[in-house]
């Protein structure tokens, strides 16, 4: 937003030095009129020479005033310039002068007041969309976009061919994730300005957002046509190939041409490092993480998947240690609890002392890794074990646990050090062939409430399987973790009994539940007490990547998990079983990503089973 295009050499607020009698209005419109037609035509010295003459005969000339702020404006003296427009707006408050001084002050970035000046200039002009089109701008300094958003809106009302607010409001929407809706907006900016790359930019954006990826491509290579140097689009380019099928390796090529140009583009090498990770080029993801890090060396989230990465390629030395960056990772999902006793990660002797060991990540990795407890009481320490209230009863009575208390109690026993219960394996210095991998190591339900699951069940006579199809709809990677249960249906024609383990199906698949013969006394699991009694009475589950894959496994009881093709970093890589869990076979899917290939394999599996017994 700028008030004028012209420029104004140096100058001061003018009071006149002599007392030029009654103003003169003929001479008075004649210099004001010359000066103007003096700042038009570029001669801005001349134009504040008449200027400084029409206010020697009316220091008060409002419109002498205002022209004088727009020649320091334009000089580049912006106190000056705001101090001229307040004299005018004094003299004669007009929406204009006010929607001036508001442009002024946005230049300092003096941003409310702006707001009150565009403000003012509305009340006085209200259907003025260019007036509303600044207060919005004004908004979005603020960093009020939900006010921006209104305000734009009612630009469009006074003029639905303004578009610059149509791009803004394209923009908001967009950054809301409401792409049809900014869509609209764009095409609206590419009808009043055909072949504007910026647009077509931000139209191919909102048709990728819509998972329209072949419309996405058909606009975003205009937009590169219009602008080939552009490393936004060229790096857009990468993100809607990396989508379609088959295409990640040209969209690797444009994520490269994008850095041709910016080199240090952040978003595009964390473009880059994921789809590396989607091929399974992990030590090339590694790498460009690395050059992440140098770009972001105060990033903690980098060095955390560099850690995860190294982890899943059984690199677990220096996995283990950079996984403790996790802790200056904001917006992850753990539970930080400052304590003022030390940390402890294996160095201190432990004989003798009381180390408070707490959940500070999800249910399966408090599953995954409780197995340390027993092995530090082993040390000499009497452990104090601080858990989710759903593992509370189910963890209360592990070997070499002093005391077990759930998440929600009040106080906290003394101790002397504490340690997180997923920095165990880095404390115990954990390698592949050092993993503690009892066949089970979680204590078993008592017999009364096995038996009462079994007569829920009914006869055993034939092979019990039990299933979880989907995780937390919550996770990040939910969508490549969880399957529909219309899925299984290939399985459900196998001779066995079909046990529901799944807590909280969704709509669809609890519609699905109901039309099958799977045994749904999901009702009964009221916590992973329950879940394990009936997983005793089981002769296989098979889950996907959940919190009862871990249990099951935990337990001792024969687990498949079905895994997506780049699997969490504890199922590592191209092995069917897990060093974690001896009674485990991991099913992955292939560079396909079919989880219809993953059935098949299991089907196979199952059937063999079954007619074994």
């Amino acid at each position: 937003m700028t008030p004028h295009d012209h420029r104004a050499a140096p100058g001061k607020p003018t009071t006149s030095p002599v007392d030029m009698g009654a103003e003169n209005p003929d001479a008075l419109f004649g210099f004001y009129e010359t000066a103007l037609g003096h700042m038009q035509a570029g001669r801005y010295l001349d134009a504040q020479i008449c200027c400084e003459r029409v206010l020697a005969i009316n220091s008060s000339h409002a419109d002498t005033l205002g022209l004088m702020g727009l020649l320091s404006h334009r000089a580049g003296q912006h106190d000056l310039a705001v101090e001229w427009m307040t004299r005018a707006i004094r003299s004669d408050p007009k929406p204009q002068y006010l929607g001036n001084l508001g442009t002024m002050l946005l230049r300092q970035e003096r941003h409310e007041e702006a707001l009150k000046a565009f403000d003012k200039a509305i009340q006085l002009k209200p259907d003025d969309a260019e007036l509303w089109s600044n207060l919005g701008s004004t908004l979005l300094r603020l960093d009020r976009p939900d006010d921006a958003l209104l305000t734009f809106e009612h630009v469009i009302k006074l003029n639905p061919q303004h578009r610059g607010a149509a791009f803004k409001i394209g923009h908001l929407l967009y950054n809301r994730k409401r792409f049809e809706e900014a869509l609209k907006y764009f095409d609206l900016c590419d009808e009043l300005q055909p072949d504007h790359a910026l647009t077509l930019q931000m139209r191919a954006l909102s048709l990728l957002g819509l998972k329209r990826l072949e419309e996405a491509l058909v606009i975003n290579r205009r937009a590169h046509a219009l602008d080939p140097d552009n490393a936004e689009t060229r790096g857009n380019m990468g993100e809607i190939l990396r989508g379609l099928p088959n295409r990640q390796e040209e969209a690797l090529q444009w994520y490269d041409r994008a850095l041709e140009i910016r080199p240090d583009s952040v978003p595009v090498l964390q473009s880059k490092a994921a789809l590396l990770i989607q091929l399974h080029r992990f030590e090339e993801a590694i790498a460009v993480n690395r050059r992440l890090c140098e770009i972001k060396p105060d990033d903690a989230l980098t060095p955390y998947f560099i850690a995860q990465l190294q982890l899943m390629i059984g690199n677990f030395q220096d996995g283990w240690i950079g996984r403790e960056a996790r802790w200056n990772v904001p917006g992850l999902p753990i539970a930080y609890l400052k304590f003022s006793k030390p940390i402890w990660l294996g160095k201190q002797a432990v004989e003798g002392k009381t180390v408070l060991i707490y959940a500070d990540e999800g249910l399966g990795d408090t599953i995954q890794f409780v197995r340390y407890v027993p092995l530090l009481a082993e040390r000499g320490a009497r452990v104090i074990l601080v858990v989710q209230d759903a593992l509370h009863p189910l963890l209360s009575g592990l070997s070499g646990v002093s005391e077990c208390l759930p998440k929600s109690a009040s106080q906290l026993p003394a101790f002397d050090m504490y340690c997180p219960i997923c920095s165990l394996p880095a404390a115990f210095e954990t390698q592949l062939d050092t993993i503690p991998s009892a066949a089970r190591y979680l204590p078993l339900p008592d017999d009364k409430r096995v038996q009462i699951w079994q007569e829920r069940l009914g006869p055993h006579d034939k092979l019990r399987v039990g299933f979880v199809w989907s995780g937390n709809p919550k996770h990040a990677d939910d969508q490549n973790r969880s399957l529909p249960l219309q899925m299984l249906s290939c399985l459900l024609d196998i001779d066995a009994t079909f046990v529901s383990l799944q807590k909280d199906p969704r709509p669809d698949d609890r519609a699905v539940l109901q039309r099958t013969d799977i045994i749904d006394l999901t009702a009964h699991l009221t916590d992973f007490v329950e879940t394990a009694a009936l997983v005793a009475c089981l002769d296989l589950v098979i889950t996907v990547d959940t919190s009862v894959a871990h249990l099951a496994g935990a337990m001792g009881c024969p687990t498949w998990i079905l895994l997506p093709y780049v699997p969490d970093w504890r199922w590592l890589l191209d092995r069917e079983d897990s060093p974690w869990y001896p009674t485990t076979r991991l099913f992955r899917q292939t560079e396909a990503r079919d989880y219809g290939e993953v059935l098949d394999l299991v089907r196979h599996a199952l059937l063999k089973l079954s007619s074994a017994r």
